[in-house]
């Protein structure tokens, strides 16, 4: 495997991370889930969120195909603002952020990791600017580089979930708050410094 593809495949599963361990519907569809269905709801609603994500990515493959260079140009921009955007509002969800297990009810796992990416503005917008953008970056070299991305972004999805499904499952807490927050501010930090550099990228 050429460097070129290990790095796509480290850029997935890096950003896929910053927005997997965001507080979301997502994550507490976990911990509800978990206490009701044990640890494999986590990886359960993962496949639910990937399902959705196949047919996106599908969906970018296809604009790909008839995207202009101005059009390739204008998402690269919007994705490189957006990678920046959403790094701040992660580090500012961290101020008040907790990485605790709760009670609840959860229907099918799978299903609710479908419904609460569908129902998720953050996750469809992030997709329709930065995810777009990256993906087809990766389709300009190779679709097994598009693939690699894709796969690096659900490895992290379902390291990060299934770490809350056994954390939650059993009741206890295996990351403390301060912890947590100190992630949050770090996969921020991230995002912003590869959304500036991705834009440097696109004006260069």
């Amino acid at each position: 495997m050429s460097s070129t593809l290990i790095e796509f495949l480290a850029f997935g599963f890096l950003i896929g991370l910053t927005g997997a361990t965001v507080p979301g519907p997502m994550l507490f569809a976990t911990i509800d889930a978990s206490l009701r269905r044990g640890w494999t709801a986590g990886p359960e609603i993962v496949l639910g969120h990937a399902l959705v994500e196949v047919v996106i990515c599908a969906l970018i493959f296809i604009g790909f195909t008839i995207a202009t260079d101005t059009i390739c140009w204008f998402v690269s921009i919007a994705g490189g603002g957006a990678l920046v955007v959403f790094g701040m509002m992660t580090i500012n969800s961290s101020k008040d952020a907790t990485f605790a297990v709760g009670g609840g009810n959860a229907g099918g796992a799978v299903a609710a990791g479908v419904l609460t990416s569908v129902s998720n503005p953050y996750f469809l917008f992030w997709w329709l600017t930065a995810g777009n953008g990256l993906v087809m970056d990766g389709l300009a070299i190779s679709i097994t580089a598009a693939v690699l991305f894709v796969t690096g972004h659900w490895i992290a999805d379902l390291t990060w979930y299934t770490l809350v499904s056994v954390s939650s499952s059993r009741g206890r807490r295996v990351m403390s708050d301060r912890t947590y927050k100190r992630m949050l501010v770090g996969c921020g930090i991230f995002l912003i410094c590869f959304g500036m550099y991705y834009l440097a990228g696109v004006f260069v």
